[in-house]
């Protein structure tokens, strides 16, 4: 069978509903600029919303806008907004807070795909070091299974996660030791950029298409223990429990991995993927 095509990973996705600033000028009168940031007063900034402790967050230094973004989830109350701004102090200007529906989270789930520990997940790419084949999916996912299946009655092995790493990082290692799996291949591991075109593949949504909005992006998901993952790439792809560990693509480079979000397939999302670049890195693994 083709494990490749059936990938596991568990997320959700969110629609993203900005919050718009209106303003107005007084005929005659030139529009005050924005104030603007320093590199070190960004990074201040951005310090004091990892320092905040608010889970439903993710955040990113945004070099367009001179601002650090922070987009909240439903969960993230007013007073943590105030919160996270009170954390800054004099760098508060420097926050943007954005708002997107749903909850912020890591998506696994009971169905089809990928088996093991009580939960599904999604295979993410297939990889290969010195003649031995693995793939990779979420570290979340890998967190929580030592050995994976093909099918929910734990029936056909595929074999061990053999590394895992959440929170900090998002990614898993699986080593392939049923020989009877084929692990086909077809794509070469890359960085994605912002305004890419980008698709998704897990196990319970299927396919879905959507744009890179960010990079580098840091993300507190809700009920993890206030453990963070950072250097993420932000998309407006959709996704829901059980796509987690699936991989994200733009034709054959492989790009990231499906880590989580918030929202679903029928309003859409905003979804977070840990790169594959520095996953087949730490694990000293080639994409194929």
């Amino acid at each position: 069978m083709s494990i490749r095509r059936n990938r596991l990973t568990s997320l959700l996705a969110a629609a993203v509903g900005l919050v718009a600033a209106g303003a107005f000028t007084v005929p005659g009168a030139a529009a005050a600029a924005p104030p603007s940031f320093t590199a070190d007063q960004l990074a201040r900034a951005d310090t004091a919303v990892q320092a905040s402790g608010v889970e439903g967050i993710a955040w990113h230094v945004d070099a367009a806008s001179g601002r650090v973004v922070v987009t909240a989830d439903e969960t993230v109350s007013t007073a943590e907004v105030s919160r996270i701004k009170k954390a800054a102090g004099a760098e508060a200007g420097a926050i943007r807070v954005d708002r997107a529906r749903g909850t912020f989270r890591p998506l696994l789930s009971a169905g089809n795909a990928i088996y093991g520990g009580g939960y599904r997940c999604s295979l993410g790419f297939n990889v290969v070091k010195g003649g031995t084949y693995y793939f990779l999916t979420a570290g979340h996912c890998g967190n929580v299974a030592k050995t994976w299946y093909t099918d929910s009655g734990l029936r056909t092995l595929i074999g061990p996660t053999t590394g895992s790493s959440f929170p900090g990082n998002d990614y898993a290692v699986v080593r392939y030791d049923n020989t009877s799996l084929s692990h086909p291949g077809g794509y070469t591991a890359a960085n994605a950029f912002v305004g890419e075109s980008v698709k998704r593949t897990g196990s319970t949504t299927g396919t879905h298409s959507g744009t890179v909005t960010a990079l580098n992006v840091s993300v507190r998901y809700v009920g993890q223990g206030g453990g963070t993952v950072k250097g993420m790439i932000q998309t407006t792809v959709c996704a829901e429990p059980g796509d987690s560990g699936g991989p994200l693509y733009d034709g054959t480079k492989a790009l990231g991995i499906t880590s989580g979000g918030s929202g679903d397939c029928r309003s859409g999302g905003t979804t977070f993927y840990q790169p594959v670049p520095e996953a087949a890195s730490a694990y000293g693994v080639t994409v194929y």
